[in-house]
Formats: C-alpha cells, sequence, structure tokens
C-alpha cells in the first residue's frame, strides 16, 4: 500500500498553543541526567504538535514494537464492530465460538462475556510464560485455570485481548488489519501495520503491532476528539466515553499508575480527566482532557512507573493558557535539544590481526539445550521482542565476518533464516534490514575491537524497544566463545517482572517460587555459547 501523507498541523513555536518551551527542555535535562530510555516524545495540544523529539538512531518514519497498545487498538476494532451492528459486548464467548464449547465445560464459561474480556474480568488465569509456539491459541484459552466467576475481579492477562481479535475475526471474516484498514487507518493516515499474529493469523491482539509515533497520536487524539478526525467521525462517542473511562475498579493492581481504574483497554491515570493507551518498556499515549492536551512517546524503559515519575513533573505543568499573562515560558535552545537529540553513539574501531584470521571462516556454536526445551533460543533479538512470539527466532549460528576499510559484514543464520547486517566501525552506525521470526527489521550497527581478541557487535532493530550485544572472544586453538547481552538488561527486566508478581498469584509460596526464578533468568537466558572457527573449502 502507497504511503499514506495526512499529517498532524504543527505550530510555529510551543507557545503558539499554550506549551511552555522551558519545561520541555526542563524534561529533557531530566530524562538525560538520569539515563532514562525515550525513543521519541511528541506534545500535542489544542490539536497540534507542539514539539516532538526522536532519539537518534530512532527516528519519525519507522514503525515501533507498541506492545500493549495494542490492545488499544483492539479494542478499538471491536468498537467499531459493535458500532455496525456485528456485535455486542454482552455477546457470550460459547455463542461465538460454540465448535470450541466441551461438553463438560465449566459453568462459569456461559457467564463469559465480550465486556469481560475488554475490562480484564474474564477470570482466565493464562501463564505470561505460556508457548505461543503452540498453534491453537483459542483451545488454550479456553482450558486456562479460572481465578474468578467472569466480572468478579480485575486481572491482566494478554491473552483476554487476543480473544478479542479471534471474535473481530469471526464476526467480519477478515482479519483486524483488513476490517480496520478503511474504517481507522486510512481516515488517520495510518499504513496498515505490521502486527504479529498466531499460526492462523489472527493478531495478537494484545500485544505484537508496530506503529510510528504520529500513528498513536493520530489515535489517541481521535479519542480525545469523542472519535472524530479530521472533521470525520470514525467511531462513536459513546464507546470513546465508556472505553476511556473507569469501568473497572483495578484497586488490587500493582502500581500507583496503574491502579486507578481501567476501561475498554485504557487506563486512568492518578489524576482527574486523563487517561492513556499503555504499552511495556514504556509506550504511552497520554490523554490531558482538561488541557486538551497530550503526550505521546515510544521508550525502550523497562519500569513504567518510573518513567511516568520523569513525565508527571513536566507534564501537565508545561500547559498554560496562552491568553493569559505569565512567566516567559520559551526557551531559544529547543530546537536543537529537539533535532540533536541521541540515543547512544557507536564507538570507533582499532584493527586487528584477527581481522584476516577470520576471512573464510565460519563460526559453528553449540545449541544450548535447556534454551531450546524451554523455547527461548538466544536470537538477534532481545528476549524482551520474541518472548511472546507464535515464530520465535533464536539459535544464532553460522556466523562469518568479513572486514573492509572503517566496516565489517556478518552473517549468520537462525533457523530457516539467514541475514547479513554491515557494522560501522568509524563511531557511525551502519543501516540495514534483517528478517527474523517472519518479521522485517530495519537495523542499525557497528562493531569495535574491545580487545585484540575480543569482537563487540551491536545490532539495534530500531523498530522494536532494545540493542543486541555479541560479544566474540576468540581463541588460537580456533575455539571462540559468543556472550550475548542486550538493552534493557535482562536482569533490569526480570527484577521489574518480580515486583508485579504478588498481582498474579494469591498463593504466597507461588509467589516466592515465581521471583526466585525471575532473579535467576539472567543467567539462564543469556548465557556464554561455546564454538569453533572453521576454515570453508
Amino acid at each position: 500500500m502507497a504511503e499514506n501523507k495526512i499529517m498532524l498541523p504543527r505550530a510555529s513555536c510551543p507557545e503558539e498553543v499554550g506549551v511552555s518551551s522551558r519545561e520541555i527542555a526542563r524534561f529533557m535535562q531530566h530524562i538525560k541526567d538520569g539515563n532514562i530510555r525515550f525513543h521519541s516524545f511528541m506534545v500535542i495540544r489544542h490539536g497540534k504538535v507542539a514539539a516532538e523529539c526522536y532519539f537518534a538512531p530512532y527516528n519519525a518514519d519507522t514503525p515501533h514494537q507498541m506492545y500493549s497498545v495494542s490492545k488499544s487498538v483492539t479494542s478499538t476494532a471491536v468498537g467499531l464492530c459493535v458500532q455496525e451492528g456485528l456485535l455486542s459486548v454482552e455477546d457470550r464467548i460459547v455463542d461465538i465460538f460454540p465448535d470450541y464449547i466441551p461438553d463438560n465445560a465449566d459453568a462459569r464459561l456461559y457467564k463469559l462475556q465480550v465486556k469481560h474480556l475488554l475490562t480484564m474480568t474474564s477470570g482466565k488465569n493464562v501463564s505470561f510464560m505460556e508457548d505461543k509456539t503452540k498453534n491453537d491459541w483459542i483451545t488454550s484459552f479456553l482450558n486456562a485455570p479460572w481465578y474468578n466467576e467472569p466480572g468478579a475481579e480485575f486481572r491482566y492477562v494478554n491473552e483476554n485481548i487476543y480473544m478479542l481479535c479471534a471474535i473481530v475475526h469471526r464476526v467480519t471474516g477478515q482479519t483486524v488489519r483488513e476490517y480496520l484498514e478503511p474504517r481507522l487507518f486510512a481516515p488517520l493516515g495510518i499504513d496498515t501495520p505490521q502486527w504479529e499474529t498466531d499460526a492462523y493469523n489472527v493478531e495478537a491482539g494484545g500485544w505484537g503491532i508496530f506503529l510510528k509515533t504520529e500513528d498513536l497520536a493520530k489515535l489517541m487524539l481521535m479519542y480525545h476528539q469523542g472519535g472524530v478526525f479530521n472533521g470525520q467521525r470514525i467511531l462513536n462517542e459513546e464507546w470513546v466515553k465508556t472505553a476511556t473511562s473507569k469501568v473497572v475498579d483495578n484497586s488490587n493492581n500493582m502500581g500507583r499508575d496503574s491502579s486507578n481504574g481501567y476501561g475498554y483497554c485504557f487506563w486512568q491515570n492518578p489524576f482527574a480527566n486523563s487517561y492513556r493507551a499503555d504499552g511495556m518498556f514504556t509506550q504511552q499515549g497520554i490523554v490531558f482532557s482538561d488541557y486538551d492536551a497530550l503526550f505521546i512517546c515510544t521508550a525502550g524503559i523497562s519500569c513504567e512507573d518510573n518513567a511516568r515519575t520523569a513525565i508527571w513533573p513536566f507534564f501537565p505543568r508545561a500547559f498554560f493558557d496562552e491568553n493569559a499573562l505569565h512567566a516567559d515560558t520559551s526557551f531559544d535552545g529547543l530546537d536543537d535539544l529537539l533535532k540533536n537529540a541521541v540515543m547512544d553513539t557507536p564507538l570507533p574501531a582499532s584493527e586487528s590481526v584477527w581481522e584476516q584470521r577470520l576471512e573464510g571462516t565460519v563460526i559453528r556454536l553449540r545449541k544450548n539445550v535447556l534454551l531450546n526445551l524451554v523455547g527461548f533460543p538466544v536470537s538477534m533479538l532481545p528476549l524482551a521482542v520474541v518472548y511472546m512470539a507464535c515464530d520465535k527466532a533464536g539459535n544464532i549460528d553460522n556466523i562469518e565476518f568479513s572486514f573492509r576499510e572503517k566496516e565489517c559484514s556478518m552473517t549468520w543464520t537462525e533457523g530457516y533464516e539467514k541475514n547479513t547486517v554491515i557494522c560501522g566501525m568509524d563511531g557511525h552506525y551502519r543501516y540495514g534490514t534483517m528478517r527474523l521470526g517472519q518479521l522485517n527489521y530495519t537495523v542499525c550497527c557497528s562493531a569495535y575491537w574491545n580487545k585484540v581478541n575480543q569482537l563487540i557487535v551491536d545490532v539495534r532493530p530500531v523498530n522494536t524497544i532494545g540493542k543486541r550485544r555479541l560479544s566474540f572472544t576468540f581463541s588460537l586453538n580456533d575455539r571462540v566463545v559468543m556472550k550475548p547481552s542486550s538493552e534493557p538488561p535482562v536482569a533490569e527486566i526480570a527484577a521489574n517482572l518480580a515486583e508485579g508478581v504478588p498481582g498474579m498469584f494469591k498463593n504466597k509460596a507461588l509467589v516466592y517460587i515465581a521471583q526466585q526464578a525471575l532473579y535467576l533468568l539472567p543467567s539462564i537466558v543469556e548465557p556464554k555459547h561455546r564454538g569453533k572457527i572453521i576454515r570453508k573449502k
């Protein structure tokens, strides 16, 4: 499909729409001082973009992995189905999927309705470590244990929203993307997004969509404007009002910002008339209704509460009444800050005698038996990117290096997929593409010699939240040790997951076991891999 060019209008400066340049600059200094990994942000007021920033190598044109922001898109699809009379939130799951219901089904299944899926009150408790390579996710959901009656208790379970995508498939006869193309994506000027699916091409629903920062801004602006975008009615105003309000109490949930109420896949913020679409690692679409303003961001921040703690002191404080007298709000250097923001800069590299030794060779690595048993073989994609994928990439092998002036190429295989990337060795990235797990990624890559015999390769898929680092240590006996690491660090991710475990289990013993397992996760999922250098014939 041709690129859709509908763009949000831009203000000539933040102050034109009552946004303080000085507060934006202070926010940027705050996140720089704290090394808080925002990838982009956009500030919108009165329907105009007041400021936007992309931390290189992230940019405005590359879609970004959105994690649970996908839920808000799925909810929108359900709202459109309701609007068109294809569905009701009171419809029972047993009536939509009669072919999946066993004769001896639990009585609670007959009470389960679409609204329970939308509000995370299904009563079903699918493990967050569920193996997504299994073929039938509907059966997996229906067979999952119950934790309560439908509608009785909020519990954040991703698969509730997958079931909504399966429902949209069934009632429309289309994929969710096909259904949304003329109804949402085209009117908002969003190119049909990449979205992870199950084995039957049903979108994951609760995760897996890739959107540009401005795409998310358009979606949230449409909600803020009561379902209208660019003068066109997209979604019923009543649905918008309900979806973005407190439909269920979630005060039992962990986190200061995640216990103020939940609608139809939208969270209430800890102050009045504010809600958000929210994705793991801080993909956020925040609406400040009282200020006619939005804050949109993408990021790679493991602890979302910490990220919002960085946002709240500056927004909504940055919004002022432009018709009233105020102290100076401007900051002359803001444009330079916004245009020159950088995520990181690669190191320049000296040469090594190993460059010549590696030419014409292939590195074969031993598979890690444990990681393959648990379904998480090491990939060029960080674990956080692949852990809920249907088609898991992994088992990096058959590695070939070729060196030339100021750069090197790295070729490798993962299963049936083979990729080659060019790595800058002069302090600058090289850009390219790779395909893993049947998804396409734009990558920026660099490499340097940390020691004479130790090569560090950094590959950042800029569609995602992180970076993969591979450290290769070569020995004269043709042995090699490859140590993977990632950004955000797995230890940081595990620590944040461990904090949320008490909300998943009531049994204290299970909570303890799960937390201890998570603390061991880094040493398990990113072990050293040993292999051999073989000269090609």
